[in-house]
Order: C-alpha cells, then sequence, then structure tokens
C-alpha cells in the first residue's frame, strides 16, 4: 500500500545502529522508541531498521505498532540498511510498495556514521544527532580509525546532508552541528522526555550513597565515580557506589576497582529492569553524570524526578540543558572539583534536599507528550511539499 493516499497518516522509517533491546542500546535508543511510540499514537506508522544481536532478538518484530526490522551487524548494518531499502524500492523486499509501502519520511540517526541515505532514499531524509563525537572517537578508536570517523562526521557527512534537515536533542548540540558547516536554521532542536515516575515513593539509602547508571563504555568514564569513591573512603567509611547497567567496558571498571581497594563499596548491577532502575535512582543521595559528551543527559532528568540531584562536566555537551546549574544539581570544570562537589552535598543534607525538590520541578517540564508532538509536527512539515 502507498501511503500518499492519506492526507494525515505518515509511514516514518527511522534507521538506527541499534535499538532498545540491544544489549548495548542506550539514550540514543531510548529516544527513538518514545518518539516512535508516540508518532503511531498520533496515527501515523512507524518502522525502524536495526542491526540484529546475538541474544536471541528475532529479524523482525511488530511490537505497539512499531515495526523493527534487524538487518547485519554493528557494522554491516549500514550497507544492509541501503540494500534493504533499494530492494523496496523494486518493490522486493519489506519496505516495498507490494507489502507495506515506502516511508514518507526516513529518519537517518547518524551515531556518529550516517546511514549516507541520501544518495538512495528518493524521500525527505531527516537528519537526526545527538551529539557530535569530537571527543569520543580517540577514546575508542584507533588513530588511523579516529580519523577517518572525524572525517565522515565532521565533513562528508555535512556535505552529503547539506539539503536535509536536522534535529537535534540540545542547543549545545545544534551549536556543534553549525560550527561544522551545517546551517543553524536547518536544525531543530526536540530534547528528551521522561516517562512519568510510577512507582511509589522510596525512602534514601540510610548511609552515603552514590548511582552511575548508563552503558559502561570508555567515554561514560565510570573511573572518575570509583576514584572519587577512593578519595572519600577514609572520611566516609559506609560509602557505597551503584554502578547501574551493561556494556563492553565492565571488566576494566572491575579491575580498576579492585586496584583501588574499594570493591566492598562498588556494586555492578549489570542491566536492570525499570522498577529496579526506579529503586536505584530513587534511594540513592547523588546521582553521577562523569561521562565526557552527552547530547541531552537523559539520566540526570530521570534522576531529578526522583527528587535526586547530579553532578556532571560543564562542557558535556547537552548535559548543562538537563540540569539547572546550582539549583538542581551542579556543573564541574575539572575530577578536582567533581570530588570536591560530591564531598560537599554529601555532608549537606539541607542542600541537597532542597536541589531535589528544585530538580523534580525542573523534570515536570519534559514529557514525552509534548516531545512526540513537537517531533510529529516536524514530520509533517517536512513530507507536506511532497504530499
Amino acid at each position: 500500500m502507498d501511503d500518499s493516499s492519506s492526507t494525515t497518516a505518515r509511514h516514518v522509517l527511522f534507521l538506527n545502529w541499534r535499538d532498545t533491546a540491544n544489549p548495548e542500546g542506550g539514550g540514543s535508543e531510548v529516544y527513538i522508541e518514545r518518539i516512535a511510540a508516540e508518532l503511531v499514537a498520533a496515527g501515523h506508522r512507524v518502522t525502524l531498521l536495526c542491526a540484529a544481536h546475538a541474544d536471541g532478538a528475532p529479524e523482525e518484530t511488530n511490537s505497539d505498532g512499531v515495526r523493527v526490522l534487524r538487518r547485519g551487524s554493528r557494522h554491516t548494518v549500514y550497507a544492509r540498511a541501503a540494500l534493504t531499502y533499494l530492494a523496496g524500492r523494486l518493490g522486493l523486499g519489506p519496505l516495498g510498495r507490494r507489502r507495506l509501502g515506502l516511508p514518507d519520511l526516513v529518519v537517518d540517526v547518524c551515531n556518529g556514521v550516517p546511514f549516507f541515505s541520501p544518495l538512495y532514499a528518493g524521500r525527505p531524509v531527516l537528519a537526526l544527532v545527538h551529539h557530535v563525537h569530537r571527543e569520543q572517537w580517540p577514546v575508542v578508536f584507533g588513530a588511523v580509525m579516529c580519523r577517518l570517523g572525524w572525517w565522515i562526521e565532521s565533513w562528508l557527512a555535512v556535505r552529503l546532508y547539506r539539503r536535509c534537515r536536522y534535529v537535534t536533542v540540545s542547543e549545545a548540540s545544534r551549536a556543534e552541528l553549525a560550527q561544522l558547516g551545517v546551517d543553524a536554521t536547518r536544525i531543530e532542536v526536540v530534547p528528551n522526555g521522561t516517562p512519568p515516575v510510577t512507582g511509589p515513593a522510596l525512602p534514601r539509602t540510610d548511609h552515603p550513597s552514590l548511582l552511575v547508571l548508563g552503558r559502561l563504555v570508555p567515554h561514560k568514564r565510570v573511573e572518575i565515580a570509583l576514584r572519587t569513591v577512593a578519595e572519600l573512603s577514609a572520611e566516609l567509611p559506609d560509602l557505597e557506589l551503584v554502578v547501574a547497567g551493561q556494556g563492553w567496558w565492565e571488566a576494566p571498571l572491575r579491575e580498576l576497582s579492585d586496584a583501588l581497594g574499594i570493591s566492598d563499596r562498588v556494586r555492578f548491577t549489570g542491566f536492570i529492569s525499570e522498577q529496579k532502575k526506579h529503586e536505584v535512582l530513587s534511594s540513592s543521595w547523588l546521582a553521577l553524570t562523569p561521562s565526557l559528551k552527552e547530547g541531552w543527559g537523559l539520566t540526570i532528568v530521570e534522576a531529578a524526578a526522583r527528587s535526586t540531584p547530579t553532578i556532571a562536566f560543564r562542557y558535556a555537551g547537552g548535559v548543562a540543558e538537563a540540569m539547572v546549574d546550582t539549583e538542581t544539581g551542579l556543573l564541574v570544570d575539572d575530577e578536582a572539583e567533581f570530588t570536591a562537589r560530591v564531598r560537599e552535598l554529601l555532608a549537606d543534607d539541607v542542600r541537597r534536599k532542597a536541589m531535589g525538590e528544585a530538580a523534580l520541578a525542573h523534570a515536570a517540564r519534559f514529557t514525552w507528550t509534548a516531545t512526540g508532538a513537537r517531533f510529529a509536527e516536524l514530520v509533517g512539515r517536512l513530507t507536506a511539499a511532497r504530499r
């Protein structure tokens, strides 16, 4: 069926390298999943094409109206996406006219490497960039791949998508894209939402407690949180750090924990359910976001929704917009200040509680319903001319 017969409903195709079922999925995947759900609720049709993964997820699923096609691996998904789409244009595959209709809009999620969809889509393309990866390339890759990746992101992609609209999640990311040469008038900012808190109110731990929530990868810099605990251990003998999340960098983090002599103070939880996430966000005294770079800071607002303030780095992109510095949390400039501010807030119950109350009010500003509506309005504008 070809969607062109409808005046309101659109078929939106997201190209992303992962989905939330992927063990390495993170905030970017949550954003796509929640936006997709809101678009479906608004009457649109959504397909997500992403990489397959080894945990047994089927090649194709259809949950809550979002059709997920898993093709290729982490590295081959880009080529498989192009081949699948081109087969669909010929009416031969799952995106073809004979089955579900070609999309009205392709949302190309550029996680450092884009899908190069303007070369083959034949439809309007919206480039979704959470943040620029300038700082992350040398942290994750060697010299050659670092230079290649940065060239693709900072030079090639800017030129390939020069006729496309962009969407990002923060003004900080918008400014970075503009510095690369993307016309700022072509960039829309649609920030993350925050799901409503459905679990019961829970008490804080009876001992000082810290939380790092997110994927365990090098650029999240959980090492800084571990070194902070090591430095404060003598003055706070019952201090605990919960590291909630999974990722390929867990083994080095455990080794560092052992080397620092704080293994009895650090609890690695691995993947946690939504209920468990609510528990650790609610019970912790402080949340820590030592990440090198974030497009937004989803976990900061999730913590705020449980009245838990966060400490993060001022230069780390969108985190400065996910909180209000000195009111709902603290932004710092270096590791020494990071540790000092953790020490101060753990010792100041009155200030910490006041920050938590302000954080709760701040988090209420960001809802997925509002975010989805803004994204749907953007979808409508980008597809109206073609229709």
